[in-house]
């Protein structure tokens, strides 16, 4: 794989990660979000929200980092490996999670439900790969 290919593969997984804001800001309904959180304290209903909005922050971010300088990733300049080490585990650790701690059964009560948690989680892995591929093939391709 050539730094182009590399380019273009993490532009696209710049664009994955927006995907993904907008996936979590369409969960709350998915799932009747509100009505669980109106019998939790107003603190714990705080905090929760806070957190959700800072992962899609933090997603929004990864993404427009990653798109902005796909060049300088697929090139292995030294900051964007890192940046890259950190993606990767945070996504390693997103797809464990979703493995070993996540019950979504009771949710997916859909067809499109049950696709869109195998997209998504398909988006986990690309993720998980291009910024494998970045970190350890990046300037050496």
């Amino acid at each position: 794989m050539n730094t182009i290919i590399l380019t273009h593969l993490l532009q696209i997984a710049g664009g994955l990660h927006l995907g993904l804001v907008w996936a979590g800001a369409t969960m709350p309904r998915a799932v009747q979000l509100h009505q669980h959180l109106r019998t939790l304290p107003p603190f714990i209903r705080r905090l929760f929200l806070v957190y959700f909005a800072f992962i899609g922050l933090v997603l929004a971010g990864f993404g427009t980092l990653t798109f902005l300088f796909a060049g300088a990733m697929a090139a292995g300049e030294p900051l964007a490996r890192a940046l890259c080490a950190l993606m990767f585990v945070f996504w390693f650790v997103r797809l464990l999670v979703a493995a070993f701690v996540f019950d979504v059964r009771p949710y997916l009560t859909h067809a499109f439900y049950r696709l869109g948690y195998v997209a998504l989680n398909s988006v986990f892995v690309y993720l998980l790969l291009i910024y494998a591929v970045a970190f350890w093939k990046g300037g050496r391709l």
